[in-house]
Order: structure tokens, then C-alpha cells, then sequence
């Protein structure tokens, strides 16, 4: 019973694995396409780290991995392509380059959806004048300096049914 079940689970954990990565052949950006649009709205750059795949969102990152050597590098989805069914993904030259796979010009590589990135950091605190939120909020006299910030009252405007031009 317990060997099955292990069976089984290492079976389970195989099979996920496999089908959270795409297997298919790489090739890379022809120079001629430096500073052209992408489909997100850019300019392409060949020592940018950023690819073309069919199906991931835009802005997507993915962990492409070049089976052969294990090089790995992350780029992200700012176009779409490659159209032909041989191919799966379409490298900037930068990524290529890392992968090592520009002497082949197409290359199998292994594609998984890199998770997002959290970079920590420190925010700013906020700048506010706490003596103006004070004033403004409580029943106390706002301070001299601050009578200019408020807003004047609302006078009544009586209109006459004559008009002068000069």
C-alpha cells in the first residue's frame, strides 16, 4: 500500500512539473529588426532582455532554459511570434547570446513562467504638514499664517437687468 501510494505521488509531482514547462525550439531577432515596435508599444533592442511568444501575456517573465549546456536567463514577453510551428519563442539577441544558442540559430529550450518578482524597499513617508491637518481637523484657532488657505465666503451677487459696455 505505501509503496503504490508513493508511486503514484512521485507520478503526480513528474507529470506537474512537465506540464508547467514548454519544450520547443528558440531562435532569435534578425539585427535588421533594432528599433522597430513591439506589440506592447516599445522600441526592440537587441541587448535587451526580452522575447515573442504566442500565448503568455505581455509582460509576462520567463525562465528559458537551454537543455544542453543548463545556461538559464529571464526575459520578458514584449511581442508576440514566432509564426511558424516549428518554432516556440523568438530571443532577443542579449538573451540568445547568454543561452549560447546563436551558432546554432535555433536551439530546444525549455519555457516556464518565471513568478513575479517582489523587490523589497523602503517607502517614503508621506509629506504632509501635520500642524495644516491639525489646524484644519480640530476646533482651535488655525494659526495666523494659515487664514490665507481658507477659503473666502460665499457673497451673494445681486444682478441688474441693465448692461453697460464702454
Amino acid at each position: 500500500m505505501k509503496r503504490t501510494s508513493l508511486v503514484v505521488f512521485v507520478f503526480v509531482v513528474c507529470v506537474t512539473h512537465l506540464l508547467g514547462q514548454d519544450v520547443g525550439n528558440a531562435t532569435f531577432y534578425h539585427h535588421k529588426f533594432q528599433g522597430k515596435r513591439t506589440s506592447d508599444g516599445g522600441t526592440y533592442h537587441k541587448d535587451s532582455m526580452t522575447c515573442a511568444h504566442k500565448t503568455y501575456p505581455l509582460g509576462a517573465l520567463l525562465l528559458v532554459k537551454n537543455p544542453k549546456n543548463g545556461k538559464e536567463v529571464v526575459v520578458k514577453v514584449t511581442d508576440r511570434g514566432p509564426f511558424s510551428r516549428r518554432l516556440m519563442i523568438d530571443l532577443s539577441y542579449r538573451a540568445a547570446k547568454a543561452l549560447d544558442i546563436i551558432r546554432y540559430g535555433i536551439a530546444p529550450v525549455e519555457v516556464t513562467l518565471y513568478p513575479t518578482i517582489c523587490i523589497p524597499y523602503k517607502p517614503q513617508p508621506l509629506k504632509t504638514n501635520s500642524y495644516l491637518d491639525v489646524a484644519i481637523h480640530s476646533k482651535e484657532a488655525p494659526h495666523p499664517a494659515l487664514k490665507v488657505l481658507s477659503r473666502p465666503a460665499k457673497r451673494k451677487i445681486k444682478h441688474s437687468k441693465s448692461f453697460t459696455f464702454n
